[in-house]
């Protein structure tokens, strides 16, 4: 089955006891078509104790949710939408039905705009790097006092028994 939404995804729950909610989804299951939102569907987990690192207890944790019953929230539009597919190149991106913005997240897209940095410019990234972890250890080495430590005095007794 392939679902139209990721894990990260917002979404707004369309059916069931928690309609009206939004979340993140934490976890997808494409083969049962099955999604886990952050905050809803909560179901209540008995479980016995199995050792002195886990006790026992009643745990409250979001239950799965059919992919059916949510619809993901367009970050532009912030609206529930349903998901339309579009091609740019070799890539399928997915886009809002309302607005038609990409639905993807973010980071993908920094992604693509490293990879079409001409070496020119990675050059002089590359040099402030090597910069700053020259910068590195001088500071290390200032706040590093071990003479400090070899210039403490011990007092020995006399013949007489006393201290110096």
């Amino acid at each position: 089955m392939n679902l139209n939404v990721k894990k990260g995804d917002t979404v707004l729950i369309i059916a069931g006891k928690d309609k009206g909610k939004t979340g993140k989804i934490t976890s997808c299951d494409p083969k049962g078509g099955r999604v886990v939102v952050e905050g809803c569907n909560i179901i209540t987990k008995h479980t016995k104790p199995r050792g002195a690192n886990q006790p026992g207890g009643i745990n409250k944790l979001a239950g799965p949710i059919d992919v059916s019953n949510v619809q993901i929230v367009c970050p532009s539009c912030n609206k529930a939408t349903r998901v339309a597919h579009k091609e740019e190149g070799d890539n399928k991106l997915r886009v809002c039905k309302k607005c038609g913005a990409s639905l993807e997240p973010k980071k993908a897209e920094k992604k693509a705009k490293k990879s079409k940095t001409d070496k020119s410019e990675a050059a002089p990234a590359e040099e402030v790097k090597e910069k700053k972890s020259a910068k590195k250890p001088a500071a290390k080495k200032t706040t590093a006092k071990k003479p400090a430590k070899e210039e403490v005095e011990t007092t020995e007794p006399t013949a007489d028994g006393g201290e110096n």
